[in-house]
């Protein structure tokens, strides 16, 4: 028996519509002391995930709204039990009331998470899907959308179940022959075994591969806007983001410290880094703000050094150049194309990088630079489709999966006995099995759930 929870789904802030939604095996009769159907039946005998229209009632009879109401009965439910969903005016008030009135009829309070949790518990979804979930609802991006959606669909969990099930044959063909000595099974050699392990420990290696541009795809690409002073940095990432989100004084070194905003460009989340103008200096705190600027180069994907397209190059500008890594590609956007210019083609050609002239005062030139930064992202322009690893925890679980294949194939080149690969095989099906929640440890499912917000 499971009790009976409800709570607002649709969070506090004032809507068109609101959902307050009810799970557990006394959601029906709860629901049916607060909803009366305007076709006179009972919430016992409505036909299933039909809507029937009606008035929200408090525990007077008294009517708090006029509302649509859809049950769900389990086990073909979003949490696999009896699931009601009330869907009302948005007001906080009236959701407020309805779900005081559920309370009062023997309905708890849902910690956050819980339906999430419950689908999972019952076997509706296993847990890559459950985070699917809340990776689809913090999604800043349609790529990020689209791949937790993915996910949502079991992108992961089909290739993980492929991997388990060929490391369980394993595993089930020698406990075998040990624990049915007399049984006709074919001998176990654990060299035959070799090529499907590599197999194994190779598509393990191409999920981890894939949790880099995961990570970026749910945090945005890091990309530092460089430059020596007052040549309109913050000004272009004003321009970017659509409003004043840093400082901007015609006084050089104004910018001590990095200031960070996210941006979709062309369907992509950057995550845009102001930071202090490059030169040579002095004064102990912008010096600060001049190493944070190379932290920020450091960790970067992508750079756009800002120059003044109203003076000639000055050898800060160089020395900007040059402070950007090896590996870090970069663009120059020839800012306050708005004034006279100065700085001719011939001189940018110099700098050996890709240039665009904007004007971040007027907005000049921003959707040509936009084009030209996706272009140097080649690997975000393909969308996903749920294949991505955007979570850390099954990152870390993965290695440990490959890890343990790895020194599963290690041993038996050694002609280690049997027993000792095997274990080493246990131990990857143990990592995968926290992946998809079948050897998931209670506190860490408490810990996931946590992160979803009320009513999910």
């Amino acid at each position: 028996m499971s009790d009976t929870i409800a709570a607002i789904a649709t969070g506090t802030a004032v809507s068109a519509i609101g959902i307050i939604r009810i799970s557990g095996d006394g959601a029906i009769a709860a629901a049916d002391t607060v909803f009366r159907a305007a076709c006179g039946k009972r919430l016992t005998d409505v036909e299933n995930k039909r809507m029937y229209y009606g008035e929200l009632i408090d525990a007077d009879r008294g009517v708090i709204d006029l509302c649509l109401c859809t049950v769900s009965r389990g086990p073909e439910s979003y949490t696999g039990e009896d699931t009601v969903e009330l869907h009302c005016h948005g007001s906080p008030v009236v959701l407020s009331e309805g779900l005081r009135a559920l309370f009062l009829h023997g309905a708890r309070q849902a910690q956050a998470g819980e339906f999430t949790k419950r689908a999972f518990l019952n076997g509706r979804m296993d847990l890559t899907q459950a985070e699917a979930v809340i990776d689809l609802i913090e999604a800043e991006s349609p790529a990020a959308a689209r791949n937790a959606a993915g996910q949502l669909c079991g992108a992961v969990v089909s290739k993980l179940t492929a991997v388990y099930s060929a490391l369980l044959d394993i595993v089930a063909h020698f406990h075998a022959l040990i624990d049915y000595p007399d049984e006709d099974i074919e001998e176990f050699e654990i060299q035959s075994y070799l090529p499907a392990l590599a197999g194994l420990e190779e598509d393990l290696a191409r999920m981890l591969a894939t949790h880099e541009r995961g990570r970026v795809l749910r945090d945005g690409v890091p990309v530092a806007i460089i430059g020596r002073p007052n040549t309109g940095k913050s000004s272009l990432l004003n321009a970017l983001v659509g409003y004043s989100r840093a400082i901007v004084t015609h006084i050089a070194g104004t910018t001590r410290d990095t200031v960070e905003e996210k941006v979709i460009v062309g369907g992509i989340l950057l995550r845009l880094i102001d930071t202090a103008g490059l030169r040579k200096t002095a004064d102990p705190v912008e010096k600060l703000g001049v190493g944070r600027t190379i932290d920020a180069l450091n960790s970067a994907k992508l750079a756009i050094i800002v120059l003044d397209s109203s003076a000639p190059l000055e050898p800060d500008d160089f020395d900007a150049l040059r402070a950007i890594p090896p590996g870090v590609a970069a663009l120059a956007a020839v800012n306050k194309s708005d004034l006279r210019p100065v700085l001719d083609d011939a001189a940018l050609e110099r700098l050996g990088i890709a240039h665009c002239r904007i004007s971040a005062l007027t907005g000049a030139g921003l959707e040509q630079l936009g084009a030209m930064l996706i272009g140097l992202l080649p690997e975000q322009i393909t969308p996903p489709s749920g294949e991505l690893i955007s979570n850390i925890r099954q990152a870390e679980a993965l290695s440990r999966a490959r890890s343990g294949v790895g020194a599963a194939i290690a041993a038996i080149q050694a002609s280690v006995t049997p027993d000792a690969v095997l274990t080493e095989i246990e131990s990857a099906l143990l990592a995968i099995g926290e992946i998809t929640g079948k050897t998931m440890r209670e506190d860490i499912t408490a810990r996931i759930f946590e992160r979803f917000c009320v009513g999910k």
